[in-house]
């Protein structure tokens, strides 16, 4: 099983992009607020085979948050669980929405990183990880070759 993974996308970038769907292993979403340096962010990410919660995997969205104020977690939840639903689960530094509809095409995650840029005034860094795409679905799909990160293999 051969994995590539892509960083330091864009959501203009993302939008471009024609994959196909059912390779997408994982997303991830990193909404940065400045200055950079205070490490103010929240990350939407989806793992096409559930997120680890204690013993179970967790189908669905999940962010993560850091140097976020508590008091504006409710709106991040409600803002995610409007568009996607999904039953509220928190464990650490992460909140669940289980069973939320899960969205996999660049169009759908282009989208929601625009709507996170303005809702929550940040700026979206997208990461993708596909499974057992050739070099020319790569190509074809439009993934830019300068933002591919090697995966050491198993």
């Amino acid at each position: 099983m051969s994995r590539s993974r892509y960083w330091k996308i864009t959501p203009d970038e993302m939008e471009k992009f024609v994959y196909n769907e059912e390779k997408l292993l994982n997303w991830e979403i990193k909404c940065v607020r400045e200055p950079e340096v205070q490490a103010i962010f929240i990350g939407l990410f989806m793992y096409r085979n559930g997120t680890p919660y204690d013993y179970e995997s967790v189908k669905g969205i999940t962010y993560y948050h850091n140097n976020i104020p508590r008091k504006e977690l409710p709106s991040i939840t409600s803002f995610l669980q409007e568009k996607f639903g999904g039953k509220e689960m928190e464990k650490g530094e992460r909140i669940f929405l289980k069973d939320s509809k899960e969205i996999y095409s660049s169009k759908d995650i282009a989208i929601l990183a625009k709507s996170m840029e303005q809702k929550f005034k940040t700026k979206a860094i997208i990461s993708l990880e596909f499974q057992d795409l050739s070099l020319e679905e790569l190509k074809n799909a439009g993934l830019p070759e300068a933002k591919l990160l090697p995966i050491p293999g198993k």
